[in-house]
């Protein structure tokens, strides 16, 4: 029988201030984190659905002199970011942003980048995560592929456009 390598579990977890400079320290913080433990291919993405997801906290989730917190994990299958902020009543969901809106296109981001994302229920607040598979995607009838790197620029580039419904487009296009 083939041993399987084992990937030895990671966890930071660390709460917040609910300021905007929070929510730069926290992406710093995590693409340096999952670069240090050994996946700096996803060290970019990580770091933009925490961006995404802690600045939903602050914005819609966070209230007056109450933390958020910022949680990563990494195992041998994927690489989970969670959000936990104090409003549980107040649960994100995508929607469509006007092409002159500067915010509403988050959760599209986080929709297109994370393999797997969505939201649970606490005692207090709720926690808002999202998941990026370790190994390689099988297309159903082609070899094992990688998915595709998303650079910052070209994000930012689909964002710019307004197209938020031309996002699947746009990424298919970037692999």
């Amino acid at each position: 029988m083939e041993e399987r390598k084992q990937v030895p579990p990671y966890e930071d977890c660390l709460d917040y201030t609910p300021t905007a400079r929070s929510v730069s320290l926290a992406r710093r913080r995590t693409a340096r984190l999952v670069t240090a433990w050994g996946h700096p291919e996803l060290a970019g993405d990580a770091a933009l659905l925490v961006s995404e997801l802690a600045t939903n906290a602050l914005l819609h989730g966070c209230l007056r002199d109450r933390l958020f917190r910022v949680r990563i994990a990494l195992d041998a299958t994927a690489l989970r970011v969670e959000v936990t902020d104090p409003r549980g009543e107040s649960v994100p969901s995508p929607r469509a942003a006007a092409d002159d809106e500067q915010f509403g296109r988050g959760l599209l981001l986080v929709g297109a980048l994370a393999d797997r994302w969505g939201t649970e229920p606490r005692t207090v607040g709720k926690t808002v995560y999202a998941e990026l598979s370790i190994r390689a995607r099988k297309d159903d009838d082609g070899p094992v592929t990688r998915r595709p790197e998303l650079t910052v620029p070209a994000l930012r580039q689909a964002v710019a456009t307004g197209a938020a419904a031309r996002l699947p487009e746009f990424f298919e296009e970037l692999g």
